[in-house]
């Protein structure tokens, strides 16, 4: 689901160059606006470093000037497609109903991004492959994004000590529900309303979890 941001660990040594003019800086970024649609075109196997290079402009060793290897190319297209996220989320994570209804915000907002949409779908379905560069990071980003819907579904219902593993099933429901509309809707966009659909689930959750709360109003 490509919605907010999920907190990574800190990279490892192997990381781009700094580039030091601005003629490089924006070249970088260059590299990284093509990489990131070509994997969203063609995913990460097939999507080869001599193909990026040629559409931005420079060899392969240029290319891996900046990047050093293509694996690290896909990790810095992933993690600018995260910084976009925090930079509209803003300074502090909603919580509660909040969170949740920032789900569904993002939903709608995802609807006008195609790219990205495209490229979270395709790399996180190939990244279930052995030894795919991007499978730690899409299970770190899982594993966070579950605990932050859980969390949210906990604050928002006020659930006892006794009910609160439930909220962890239904995170993982709110999160295969808006994953699996993102697949219909790059085939079918004209007939997902993947915010609507969202919408109705996060409000069933809620209406399941806590009828006292979030329930239709008793009769009478």
């Amino acid at each position: 689901m490509s919605n907010q941001s999920v907190s990574r660990p800190a990279r490892g040594p192997a990381q781009p160059r700094t580039p030091r003019s601005p003629e490089a800086r924006q070249r970088q970024q260059d590299i990284l606006a093509i990489a990131m649609d070509t994997f969203a075109a063609r995913g990460y196997n097939n999507a080869s470093l001599a193909e990026i290079a040629e559409r931005v402009g420079l060899t392969q060793a240029g290319v891996l000037h900046y990047f050093r290897s293509k694996a690290l190319l896909l990790t810095s297209v992933l993690e600018l497609r995260d910084q976009r996220d925090i930079e509209q989320l803003g300074p502090e994570r909603p919580q509660g109903l909040g969170f949740l209804r920032h789900l569904v915000d993002t939903a709608l907002r995802n609807a006008e991004r195609e790219g990205i949409v495209r490229l979270y779908a395709v790399l996180s379905a190939e990244s279930v492959t052995d030894d795919h560069p991007a499978q730690d990071y899409f299970r770190d980003r899982y594993d966070g994004l579950r605990a932050f819907v859980a969390d949210a579904l906990r604050e928002a219902c006020e659930l006892p000590a006794d009910r609160a593993e439930s909220a962890g099933d239904a995170a993982n429901a709110i999160i295969a529900v808006m994953d699996g509309l993102q697949v219909q809707w790059l085939l079918a966009p004209d007939s997902v309303d993947m915010a609507a659909s969202t919408d109705l689930v996060v409000t069933s959750l809620l209406a399941t979890l806590a009828p006292e709360r979030f329930g239709p109003p008793a009769a009478g």
